[in-house]
């Protein structure tokens, strides 16, 4: 099995989602937790962006102890001279060094052509390579690029001394099949397998989590991901599901991530807290409803055998909550076992009658909070019933 680097840019790709500007003690804090978990490459931020970010930054590269600690920086020497002063710290500092490749970043923000696109990667990279070992090479909006051309920029990248190739998906273009066409592709007629394939998709039309997996599939050994899926637009592929469904699906992808995945939904609570922004119930893996049962069949089949509903167990990906919720849907299974973890005897009830009250209670609400079982269970005990019948 190969091992699957995972590069997380919450800190700069996520933070530069509308609204989820983080303090700094809140990226240090964070930094500190991706690093404990087991992430191998922490994107702190885009140092030349601002005085916050590099000081940020700086801070980062001194606290964490294992994860390469990388700078973003765009192809000119200023931004590299930033990047480079604010990760130096670093146990592993390493500088992301990134140019757009496609003909329309080139013409209307670059206003340059290929050649002058070429020659500035080979200006850059090398000056880069100067003043820091590890170096990573974006091409942005890649797959909307000439595939040619973003060969002949990946060897010249890797000829002036770049370690790590990023092919980004930038605006979230490309389709599964097109983009192991892609990948293939530019395997084949470059330099590409002397250097690590890295892989950074967005989500503009769901396929994030599903392009860096096929990349994977392809060869890729790191993915670019945040944590919750957050950043620009729609966001990026989402850190848990990259690693939830390697780990899950381990014999599909012959693949494993160092992540401690007893720690995803503490870090998923961080990111929440720090940036404000909430993640849907439905979310894949850190969702309120990614482990919970509410049909009958499903709670009576959980009940019996996890697995019959439950592809991955929620304790692996620290979640202890109970899974199964009482609602207009559950049945008599769930309530039976909903009565057993409330240390009580459920041949001392009416099954029936709570079944039916619970149903009732429902058509006015979503669902039965604890205190309000108890009291339709306590409201249904045989000997209770009786009595009544007997008066």
């Amino acid at each position: 099995m190969k091992k699957v680097k995972i590069f997380d840019t919450t800190l700069r790709d996520g933070e530069q989602s509308p609204g989820c500007s983080m303090s700094k003690e809140d990226k240090i804090r964070i930094a500190k937790q991706l690093d404990e978990m087991g992430v191998d490459v922490i994107e702190a931020g885009f140092a030349a962006s601002n005085q916050k970010d590099f000081e940020a930054i700086k801070e980062i590269a001194k606290v964490v102890k294992r994860a390469t600690v990388v700078s973003l920086a765009r192809c000119n020497k200023k931004d590299i001279d930033k990047a480079y002063e604010s990760v130096r710290d670093a146990v592993h500092p390493k500088i992301h060094v990134f140019i757009a490749t496609s003909d329309i970043h080139m013409y209307y923000k670059l206003r340059m052509d290929r050649e002058e696109v070429i020659e500035k990667v080979r200006e850059c990279v090398t000056y880069a390579k100067g003043k820091c070992d590890e170096i990573e090479f974006s091409l942005e909006d890649a797959t909307r690029s000439n595939p040619d051309f973003a060969c002949r920029v990946i060897d010249t990248a890797i000829e002036c001394g770049a370690n790590t190739i990023n092919i980004p998906d930038t605006v979230g273009y490309i389709t599964n099949e097109e983009f192991k066409n892609f990948i293939v592709y530019l395997k084949c007629n470059s330099r590409l397998d002397e250097v690590e394939l890295s892989v950074h998709c967005h989500n503009d039309l769901g396929l994030a989590t599903a392009n860096s997996l096929m990349a994977v599939m392809c060869g890729a050994n790191q993915v670019e991901c945040t944590v919750n899926g957050i950043g620009e637009r729609a966001g990026n592929a989402a850190m848990e599901e990259i690693v939830a469904a390697i780990k899950t699906r381990s014999d599909i992808f012959d693949a494993y991530t160092n992540i401690d995945t007893r720690k995803i939904k503490m870090i998923s609570n961080m990111v929440i807290e720090a940036t404000g922004s909430m993640v849907q119930n439905n979310k894949a893996v850190v969702g309120e409803n990614a482990f919970k049962h509410e049909s009958g069949i499903h709670q009576a089949g959980v009940i019996s055998e996890r697995q019959t509903y439950e592809l991955m167990d929620p304790s692996e990906y620290g979640i202890e909550e109970d899974s199964i919720v009482i609602g207009i849907h559950s049945g008599k299974a769930a309530i039976v076992d909903k009565i057993q973890k409330m240390g009580m005897n459920p041949f001392d009830y009416e099954i029936d009658e709570i079944v039916k009250d619970i149903k009732s209670y429902c058509e006015s609400s979503k669902s039965v909070p604890d205190e309000k079982f108890f009291e339709i269970v306590s409201a249904n005990k045989k000997y209770r019933i009786a009595l009544n019948k007997a008066m």
